[in-house]
């Protein structure tokens, strides 16, 4: 009989102990990466201030050319959602909204994903200028995960998947915008 309780305690101990090692885990982290365009702000703000020319320069947007995409609103104004739907995993299906648009500086997004996972997180691109001529575009993303999924970040690095699709996004904009 105490072999089986010593078992069922050492048993009780290795189930709790993720747990346990979860709640000193980060539950949250924010990425922002930046690029220097060589064209005027303003410019560079009002082709970025449209979701649908995400298409254009986003990785996310690039990984299944087939995903579904529909529209609510006037886009490059607050309010305005564009949602995607694929069959594509990796890409899933959720829906982005204009939050707050600060003319020629700054728009907040609310990404709101559905499949393959939920989530509600907030993004922004900023545009400045920069000092030696064309605009600095930073783009920023905040991701959390709630107790106890946030043990996943022992594993994963989110915050180097995140800032490396951050950088092909930018490079593809700046690509776009100094033709």
């Amino acid at each position: 009989m105490k072999v089986l309780k010593k078992i069922l305690i050492a048993l009780g101990v290795i189930l709790a102990l993720p747990f346990i090692i979860a709640i000193f885990v980060q539950k949250s982290y924010d990425v922002e990466r930046s690029i220097v365009i060589n064209r005027p702000r303003t410019e560079v703000f009002d082709y970025i201030k449209f979701l649908k020319n995400q298409d254009n320069y986003s990785k996310w947007a690039k990984m299944d050319p087939d995903m579904k995409k529909t529209y609510k609103g006037v886009d490059g104004t607050e309010g305005f959602v564009s949602a995607w739907e694929s069959d594509n995993e990796e890409v899933g299906h959720g829906e982005q909204e204009i939050k707050k648009l600060i003319a020629g500086k700054r728009i907040d997004f609310e990404l709101r994903f559905l499949k393959p996972f939920e989530a509600t997180e907030p993004a922004y691109m900023i545009t400045e200028d920069h000092q030696e001529g064309g605009t600095t575009v930073k783009w920023g993303f905040h991701g959390h995960m709630d107790y106890p999924m946030n043990l996943m970040f022992l594993f994963m690095d989110f915050e180097k998947m995140i800032a490396d699709d951050l950088d092909t996004g930018l490079k593809n904009l700046k690509q776009i915008l100094e033709k």
